[in-house]
């Protein structure tokens, strides 16, 4: 009896654990198969909800959470806020800021037309309970790929950058953030497994084009 008690208890908490990282993927393996769109602001398309991306084939419309610091990446269905200017270096203060969104390093740049290195940094996890609403934001990140775009929203202007590069890294190497640039880019980086610290998934993209949505 005590056995089988132990039996289900494992189960269970093995579903908790991964639960979140296996719908993730179903998610995208059913959006892949049905060949559905995430655009931002399609026009006739559905707001984004469990119903649009489970049930419905329509091109599911995303609209910004915010316009004043935020991210879309359309291929991945993520639409999140930029929490700005999170220090690196003090474990508390960023993992308060990544229970409220995506961070942006403080040592970094803001989004604009110049030089510059936009550094933004979250969660790719299994730990849901303990980490946050925005645990997961990032468990998709891998999917990205050359070519894909990435919005980021930035004081009433969308910033359109295009990736260019996709790289795994140890997790203590400095280099994605503290390397010179000569063009504006933008870096995104997050775990790698999703729930570890062993390495570290890097995607790099350059700025194409800037939107006044004003």
């Amino acid at each position: 009896m005590f056995s089988n008690i132990l039996i289900i208890a494992g189960f269970v908490i093995l579903i908790l654990t991964y639960g979140p990282l296996i719908k993730d993927e179903f998610w995208y393996m059913l959006k892949e198969a049905k060949d559905q769109n995430y655009q931002l602001n399609a026009s006739g398309g559905e707001q984004d909800s469990a119903f649009a991306r489970y049930l419905s084939n329509k091109t599911v419309s995303l609209r910004p959470v915010n316009t004043s610091f935020s991210i879309v990446i359309e291929k991945i269905g993520v639409n999140a806020p930029v929490v700005a200017d999170v220090p690196v270096t003090d474990k508390n203060a960023y993992l308060k800021a990544l229970k409220a969104g995506v961070a942006h390093a403080a040592v970094s740049e803001y989004p604009s037309e110049g030089p510059g290195n936009v550094y933004l940094f979250a969660h790719a996890s299994i730990d849901f309970w303990r980490l946050g609403k925005y645990a997961t934001v990032f468990n998709l990140l891998r999917k990205v790929e050359p070519g894909d775009e990435v919005h980021v929203f930035y004081k009433g202007d969308d910033y359109v950058y295009q990736v260019i590069n996709k790289e795994v890294l140890k997790g203590f190497d400095t280099f994605p953030l503290t390397r010179s640039t000569i063009e504006p880019i933008l870096t995104l980086q997050t775990c790698d497994p999703p729930g570890t610290t062993f390495n570290r998934l890097v995607v790099t993209a350059k700025l194409i084009r800037v939107d006044d949505i004003k």
